[in-house]
């Protein structure tokens, strides 16, 4: 689940919840409400902790021209954003 599905699905049970006033045979739409609250609430929660701390590693080789077996420099960094 993405991020704006879970808004939405977060915004839709509020709007089940609080907002609406309608009876229905058989399905109580506020516990409709709650439940869809409660999964846009964990899907926010989860897409920021997986993807929240990312990170990405580049790793950069500089040769320049050095004779055949030289050793190249090479760099790591590190970026988390």
């Amino acid at each position: 689940m993405r991020l704006g599905t879970a808004i939405v699905l977060l915004a839709l049970g509020a709007i089940l919840t609080f907002a609406l006033r309608v009876d229905v045979s058989g399905v109580d739409l506020q516990v409709v409400g709650w439940i869809l609250m409660i999964a846009g609430a964990l899907g926010i929660v989860l897409e920021l902790a997986v993807w929240g701390p990312r990170q990405r590693r580049v790793t950069h080789t500089d040769s320049y021209g050095e004779a055949a077996g030289a050793p190249a420099r090479r760099s790591t960094t590190e970026e988390t954003y």
